[in-house]
């Protein structure tokens, strides 16, 4: 049974189309790390959401060039890897801008992101801090309940799996998964072997990352 939500969306000088369906854009970046792997996570994702929700998708594969590419086009942002990250001060400039008119940016540490990410999220917003997110907050329970917080869909060095955020008056604009690695979840089933099991709940926790960023 599908659930069903009624959603008023406001991106304020993001000036994206609904019109094909909600959409996610991989976020391309400099320093090496391998920004584009597991391409058929987000698709995968997308079709998940419109199947279990009334939320209509574009479930395809897209990415978008920091430094080059219109960002503002898209509500979504998703960023992995398992690598070095380096923002340039433009793009810094460019990646905040985005953040305060309204954009959504999720990152999740594929394993080795993340001291490389710590260090240039905060080229972008310098007078803030990544904060971990309680577990009774919404984007935990919006659609599926996630009680505990984030999944541990991989293992990587055994340690609890954590969320963190940073928030613009108030709004989630970045969430952050660190030790738990959800995408590889979405990713086709003969990537990383996952059992079902996994891979659903992988799926259900990128559901609430995706309405939360809508309803925030």
């Amino acid at each position: 049974m599908k659930l069903l939500f009624i959603i008023n969306i406001l991106f304020v000088g993001v000036t994206f189309s609904q019109s094909d369906g909600f959409f996610i854009a991989r976020l391309k970046y400099n320093g090496g790390g391998d920004w584009y792997n597991d391409p058929s996570a987000e698709i995968n994702l997308l079709k998940f959401i419109s199947q279990n929700t009334n939320i209509k998708t574009s479930p395809k594969y897209e990415f978008v060039d920091l430094s080059t590419g219109n960002i503002f086009a898209y509500p979504f942002l998703f960023m992995t890897g398992h690598g070095n990250i380096v923002f340039s001060d433009a793009e810094a400039k460019k990646l905040r801008s985005y953040l305060e008119a309204g954009g959504f940016l999720y990152v999740d540490d594929d394993y080795g992101l993340d001291k490389a990410f710590r260090r240039e999220i905060k080229k972008v917003f310098p007078d803030k801090d990544l904060v971990e997110i309680p577990f009774d907050y919404g984007l935990y329970n919006c659609v599926f309940d996630f009680r505990n917080g984030p999944p541990k869909t991989h293992e990587h060095d055994k340690k609890p799996p954590q969320g963190f955020g940073i928030f613009l008056n108030g709004r989630l604009c970045v969430y952050y998964t660190y030790e738990s690695n959800p995408s590889d979840g979405w990713a086709d089933p003969d990537i990383h072997k996952d059992p079902p099991t996994k891979r659903e709940e992988a799926l259900r926790f990128g559901t609430n990352i995706v309405v939360w960023s809508m309803i925030n």
